[in-house]
């Protein structure tokens, strides 16, 4: 018999859960699938969903001894804690829940830091240096925060866009960028299209349009990532002051990991702010830190 441990990371798009041998360290199973059909608001419910994935993982012979899983959506300790029971119930295994983006940090093999996605959305999550409860800053969705995100940047460019035409200045390089992204002809035809066309759901996949015209001279386009990268930088700073363990940053998420200006400009007002915290942009899947936290518990106990 074969004593192993699973991991899990339930993202918003796609789920990806894998099995450690832990007498060889061994990666014995990985699986990816969709997570259609996620959600938190029914917790026996998405414990339901996750059990009947986690269940074909094993193979005969093997014992589970813990399941660790981040799960997108679960933003407090209680929620993750309501989870862990209705999965373990389901499971009959020791579970352990926490918010998908607390798997940054063990992924780059740290022990203790924040972590920070800037993706569609974006959101800081780390744990007291006290209590070690856990402490999130940001992910309040496309419309109401998620400053930084790929959402985030591509709204406050249309802004700054619109901003400009209202104040009759001809349409410059930003601009210009957003309309050959949506494919439309004027400023107008942008604001529908923005508004109507799948809404903010589809923003963030106009965001390498932003940098391509930071890239090519756009001076506005070069603010709405300044301010971004400065907004990421808050989400880590309101940890700070809120008494969170800062000894390191672990960045991830596919807009801060694919465009080096954002990542730059995050890195210089964090410096400004929090001078000596170093940033590690993490590039193991976070599944691999489900993995490791579910290794050190099962190692305490």
């Amino acid at each position: 018999m074969s004593r192993v441990v699973i991991g899990i990371d339930v993202g918003g798009t796609k789920t990806r859960m894998r099995l450690l041998d832990l007498a060889g360290g061994e990666v014995a199973g990985d699986r990816t699938m969709p997570s259609t059909g996620w959600q938190t608001r029914s917790l026996p419910g998405a414990a339901a969903w996750l059990a009947e994935r986690v269940a074909a993982l094993p193979q005969p012979g093997d014992e589970v001894v813990r399941v660790v899983a981040g799960a997108h959506g679960c933003e407090t300790s209680e929620q993750c804690h309501l989870l862990e029971r209705e999965l373990e119930a389901a499971l009959g295994l020791p579970v352990t829940v926490v918010n998908d983006a607390e798997l940054l940090v063990p992924a780059a093999g740290m022990t203790a830091g924040i972590g920070l996605i800037a993706g569609t959305g974006s959101v800081a999550v780390g744990r007291h240096r006290e209590t070690g409860g856990h402490m999130s800053a940001g992910g309040w969705g496309w419309v109401l925060g998620d400053d930084g995100s790929g959402s985030a940047l591509v709204r406050d460019a249309a802004r700054a866009v619109l901003a400009r035409a209202d104040d009759g200045a001809p349409l410059e390089p930003l601009g210009q960028a957003l309309l050959r992204s949506y494919g439309v002809p004027g400023l107008p035809e942008l604001a529908a299209a923005m508004s109507w066309d799948g809404g903010v759901e589809t923003w963030s996949e106009h965001a390498p349009a932003v940098f391509a015209a930071a890239a090519g001279g756009s001076v506005l386009a070069r603010d709405v990532i300044r301010r971004g990268g400065a907004a990421l930088a808050g989400l880590v700073q309101c940890l700070a002051r809120r008494g969170a363990e800062t000894g390191a940053v672990v960045a991830a998420g596919g807009v801060i990991v694919a465009q080096p200006a954002l990542l730059a400009a995050f890195e210089k007002e964090l410096g400004a702010r929090l001078p000596g915290v170093t940033t590690t942009l993490l590039r193991t899947p976070p599944v691999a830190g489900a993995v490791e936290l579910a290794r050190r518990t099962a190692g305490r106990s």
